[in-house]
């Protein structure tokens, strides 16, 4: 189901389709769990496993492919639930978003991913942006697909500020705390991320005329 932006960014681009999938999560041992150890995975499921539609569109924005997706949702899983215990917090999907991001992030510069920092082609983009108005670009930004392709063109950075504040709808405070920057920069970064998303879908509109 696509999730909307708020009645004050609508004139954003909005309905950034998150993916979801079932990614199966599994604690294996060796011998039988004492009652200690039963507790601790039944609090770790009751706590956790409801943000795990947020964990892997997290991921699968982040690494736009979905086995990548899945299997990094799967570690950071198994990293929460071995560090669960130092958890004390009141905000679990915070806490378990950030090592998603930070397993992603991981994975992007293990592969060498090109896209960490800002990568879209300012002068190509600039030129569509100019020639399309905004009534236009709010009128196709109802395409769900056409907002995936805008989205996947993004550097990591900005697709990730997207997903959390638009998708999962999360606060600037808790990005700031996930993302590990000020508020400031999250407010900034994602005001850049929108307009470039609104160049990439005034260029793609221009192209298709």
């Amino acid at each position: 189901m696509a999730l909307q932006l708020k009645p004050e960014h609508a004139s954003d681009t909005q309905d950034l389709e998150p993916h979801q999938k079932v990614v199966k999560f599994v604690v294996l041992k060796k011998s039988e769990p004492d009652h200690a150890e039963r507790a601790e995975l039944a609090s770790f499921e009751e706590t956790m496993l409801p943000h795990l539609d947020a964990a892997h569109n997290l991921a699968r924005w982040l690494l736009r492919n979905e086995q990548d997706a899945q299997d990094v949702v799967q570690e950071a899983y198994l990293r929460a639930f071995k560090s669960f215990s130092g958890f004390h917090g009141s905000n679990g999907r915070a806490w378990l978003l950030t090592i998603v991001r930070n397993t992603s992030y991981t994975l992007l510069k293990k592969n060498r991913a090109v896209d960490l920092t800002t990568t879209f082609d300012e002068e190509i983009h600039a030129a569509g942006y100019e020639s399309v108005s905004p009534a236009t670009i709010l009128e196709h930004s109802e395409n769900a697909e056409l907002i995936r392709e805008a989205m996947d063109e993004l550097p990591a950075e900005f697709r990730e500020i997207l997903t959390l504040r638009h998708q999962e709808g999360l606060s600037y405070k808790e990005i700031a705390d996930i993302a590990e920057i000020p508020p400031g920069t999250v407010m900034s970064r994602l005001a850049r991320a929108r307009g470039k998303l609104r160049e990439y879908l005034a260029a793609r509109i221009s192209k298709d005329k």
